[in-house]
């Protein structure tokens, strides 16, 4: 369910406390830029909820970095409560917003921010960065661009992954191939990796995942075109530049050299057929590399995904924000708890015990970077291309808009089906989901 369509069934009086200081598409007031108060050192014990959707693999870490936290900040408790999955996070964070009883401190996954910041339901953070004088040039910039909204810093990027291509080094070695850097570079490497029996394919040339537009939006800017016009109004992919990706998808799957996986499943199935040495290359989530590391009977390789007009990926995961609506004693000991968590010098351990990136510049010089990188060395893929790493469109509309052309996705991948017409079919529905913004 859209969250503007959730809120407008919310009461007024929930409306007035979930909507103040929203930054909702107006024209930036200087006049009316706030400003945190000066901080004045206040021991009063104080209890705060973090809401997460950590993993059961990441709970060492993060019960560290809470242990860490209270031991600089022993008066402020932190209570981390799991609310499952992400889905199952912003459902139950929309529940509290409307029984005006939010935690203090919660995950967000990056395509939420803009419609949970549009409601107003975050604090915005800046008026803290100014007063503290963060340094937000050592962030990725476009991992801080993903936890932005209308020009406004809302959240810090926490459990940050991006798509990258994890190939068998082994077999492409042995074969004199390397992953593809360019589109142009894409049919010279499916005809060298990919093999046919029989006219069936034994072992395909790459995989890139239907199952979630995460992994093939970035194709779509890649190859020169948008999923949204310039103004957000309506979407792009009518366009020619913006139909390249998928003309491309649905030849390489006619032709054997692409597998793309949707429904249940389809990531294990992936996941299992690359060990199996039946895939040569996979997009997943960098925050996999080390399952990959781990379980590969061969040496694993990371590369950037292939560009053409140019060569970016999206940001995945979810960042750290504090609530609107959480209690006045409450701001200033969630806003600690986010710098800690997301600071500089927490950064690579807090990486290296959850499997996700680091975030920050300065960690690749650092001593505990250095040791990072040199037995991580796969994860140099993403560095070198740091701020070629952005934000996921930023329009409250686009989750649900996005559905629309992931099924037509699901169709060229299950069904065989020309997925051009089919895009094209769609336009008016999805305009008319963006018109509802």
């Amino acid at each position: 369910m859209a969250m503007k369509k959730w809120f407008a069934g919310m009461t007024a009086a929930a409306l007035v406390m979930v909507t103040a200081g929203c930054g909702g598409g107006g024209t930036k007031d200087t006049a009316a830029e706030p400003s945190a108060a000066p901080v004045v050192e206040d021991t009063t014990p104080v209890t705060i909820q973090y809401w997460h959707a950590h993993a059961e693999a990441q709970m060492a870490g993060l019960n560290y970095m809470i242990d860490e936290f209270q031991k600089k900040y022993p008066y402020i408790k932190v209570e981390p409560v799991f609310q499952g999955a992400y889905t199952d996070l912003q459902k139950k964070l929309q529940a509290a917003i409307a029984a005006k009883d939010v935690p203090a401190v919660t995950n967000v996954e990056v395509s939420a921010v803009a419609n949970f910041a549009d409601s107003g339901a975050f604090e915005e953070l800046t008026p803290y960065i100014k007063r503290d004088k963060i340094d937000m040039n050592d962030f990725s910039k476009g991992m801080l661009q993903a936890y932005a909204y209308n020009n406004k810093q809302y959240g810090f990027p926490l459990i940050v992954s991006t798509s990258v291509m994890v190939y068998n080094k082994t077999l492409f070695d042995k074969l004199g191939v390397k992953p593809p850097e360019k589109w142009s570079d894409i049919e010279d490497f499916n005809k060298k990796v990919t093999v046919k029996e029989g006219g069936k394919t034994t072992r395909y040339a790459f995989s890139v995942p239907g199952w979630d537009t995460w992994y093939y939006d970035p194709w779509i800017s890649n190859g020169g075109g948008a999923i949204l016009t310039p103004d957000g109004e309506k979407t792009a992919l009518d366009q020619p530049d913006s139909q390249r990706w998928i003309q491309n998808f649905k030849k390489w799957i006619d032709d054997g050299s692409l597998m793309m996986g949707y429904g249940k499943g389809a990531s294990d199935t992936m996941r299992q057929m690359f060990l199996e040495e039946k895939i040569g290359m996979v997009q997943h989530t960098s925050a996999v590399i080390k399952t990959y590391l781990e379980n590969a009977k061969f040496e694993v390789g990371v590369s950037f995904i292939p560009g053409d007009k140019e060569r970016k990926s999206h940001i995945g995961g979810a960042g750290i924000v504090m609530m609107s609506g959480a209690k006045k004693e409450q701001k200033e000991a969630a806003w600690k708890f986010i710098q800690f968590m997301t600071e500089a010098k927490n950064n690579v351990k807090w990486a290296e015990s959850t499997g996700y990136l680091p975030t920050h510049k300065s960690v690749v010089t650092s001593e505990e970077g250095k040791a990072f990188f040199q037995k991580y060395p796969q994860y140099k893929a993403v560095f070198d291309n740091f701020d070629n790493v952005g934000p996921r469109p930023q329009h409250p509309g686009y989750p649900e808009m996005s559905a629309v052309y992931k099924e037509v996705v699901g169709e060229m991948a299950l069904n065989g089906k020309d997925p051009v017409p089919l895009l094209k079919d769609s336009i008016k529905k999805m305009n008319d989901i963006l018109s509802e913004y």
